[in-house]
């Protein structure tokens, strides 16, 4: 039996984790489960919400320890969950108000506010990287913390292999995909899926399925395309153009224009309306009589305004699309392979190594990989087309000067302002800057 400690035990999605190890795959591997938050009355609310979560008859959930500090956390851990959000939703509200008020687009991980929650990240996630190397060695990191593929990245000098990023949004766009398509997929395998990317910039390339891929059928198929999210979000027309179909992120690239207006037109940021959602919620769970049941009502609202810039107004996901993905089920399947040494294959944030010859070897990817006992590996993929290449690259630049500026290089910051395509002004990267070092009082070498 094994221990997991969760970093940001207070976070909204921790009850999915709760359940998770109670029921299912999971169920059995931790028996302890150790739970810190720098928001003590958070990590309150979320510890009331799993002693009144609903368990079927005869099962034995872990055990629940709230840690005093990060070191009682991390001291004695076989896996820790990371997903810390540094500066909370205050600083995502400011990240998105900035950039929107520079006629920007606002989204916490993409362009000017994905940066500006980058260099704070950094920082957080290199102080829990070195103490849990120095408390607990022989630990596992899963990271959650966004930018995901970017914190990873920072530190896999301090972890190397043991740490693993994950990011729910490929594997739901892959099984959302492989449904409409007719291309189901076996559990625990990506046999025939064609996927490539960095976290938050991937797309779909492929579905081969009973000798054939399947994915061309799909793309040329306007009912079939229109079932699923990622068809609804980018439209027929441009995914047939496209040839592919990207990660949902990629719809602040190909539409900038319009997710920058309807983010500016919007009476909350995203950020806003989370951070008014998860005070209020907060609040009653310390006092309700049902604190699952007022949990479980807030996540579904919350997750049917994922990406709500993305679709037509009034439209919410369908319950199949909020289905398809879960951060809890990727992050278990790790935990799983990990702690029982069962191969599995996901789509993971894992060190290139040569994966794609365009970017760094240290450099982190987001494509499927296979994870067991000893960690996880990058499977091969097939060569990028020129604009994939283009656009990876150039934003794996940005990456690496946020890993540089989150470790104190001011001038690495102001170029990942410069550099990053939905940018693109000298001047407008000096006001951003210099409007975030004043909301977060970064610190600089």
């Amino acid at each position: 039996m094994a221990t997991l400690a969760i970093l940001g035990g207070g976070g909204f999605r921790v009850p999915l984790v709760y359940r998770a190890l109670a029921e299912g795959p999971a169920a059995g591997l931790v028996d302890r489960l150790v739970l810190h938050d720098v928001d003590a009355g958070r990590q309150q609310a979320i510890a009331r919400v799993l002693a009144d979560a609903p368990l079927p008859a005869g099962v034995r959930p872990p055990s629940i320890v709230s840690a005093r500090n990060l070191d009682d956390a991390l001291a004695g851990a076989d896996v820790v969950f990371s997903a810390i959000r540094p500066g909370g939703t205050q600083g995502r509200t400011q990240d998105e108000r900035i950039a929107s008020r520079l006629n920007l687009l606002g989204q916490e991980t993409t362009g000017a506010a994905g940066i500006a929650c980058g260099l704070r990240a950094v920082p957080a996630a290199l102080d829990i990287a070195r103490r849990l190397r120095e408390l607990s060695p022989g630990a596992w990191l899963i990271n959650f913390t966004n930018p995901a593929g970017l914190v990873t990245e920072a530190v896999l000098p301090v972890l190397g292999h043991r740490v693993i990023g994950i990011c729910d949004t490929p594997l739901g766009l892959v099984r959302r995909s492989a449904k409409a398509a007719g291309a189901p997929l076996r559990r625990g395998s990506l046999a025939g899926v064609d996927y490539v990317g960095l976290n938050h910039l991937g797309w779909l390339r492929g579905l081969e399925h009973d000798g054939g891929d399947r994915l061309p059928e799909l793309l040329a198929d306007p009912a079939r395309l229109q079932s699923f999210e990622e068809g609804r979000i980018f439209g027929t027309r441009e995914l047939q153009v496209l040839g592919v179909i990207p990660n949902a992120y990629l719809f602040y690239y190909y539409f900038r224009r319009e997710a920058t207006m309807a983010l500016a037109g919007a009476a909350q940021t995203r950020g806003e309306s989370i951070h008014e959602l998860q005070q209020e919620l907060y609040g009653r769970l310390q006092t309700s009589g049902t604190p699952y049941a007022e949990w479980e009502d807030a996540l579904r609202r919350r997750e049917e305004s994922y990406l709500s810039e993305a679709r037509e107004i009034g439209v919410s996901r369908d319950e199949e699309d909020r289905a398809a993905g879960g951060y809890e089920h990727v992050a278990l399947d790790v935990m799983r392979a990990l702690l029982t040494g069962e191969r599995s294959e996901l789509i993971l944030n894992v060190r290139n190594a040569g994966t794609i010859p365009q970017l760094p070897a240290d450099a982190v990817i987001e494509v499927p990989s296979v994870v067991d006992a000893d960690g996880a590996r990058p499977l091969p993929v097939k060569p990028l087309t020129l604009h994939q290449a283009g656009l990876m690259t150039q934003i794996k630049a940005v990456e690496q000067e946020v890993i540089r500026g989150g470790q104190g290089d001011r001038a690495a910051a102001l170029r990942a302002f410069m550099i990053h395509p939905l940018i693109t002004s000298g001047h407008v990267a000096h006001r951003l800057l210099e409007a975030y070092e004043q909301a977060h009082g970064y610190r600089w070498n």
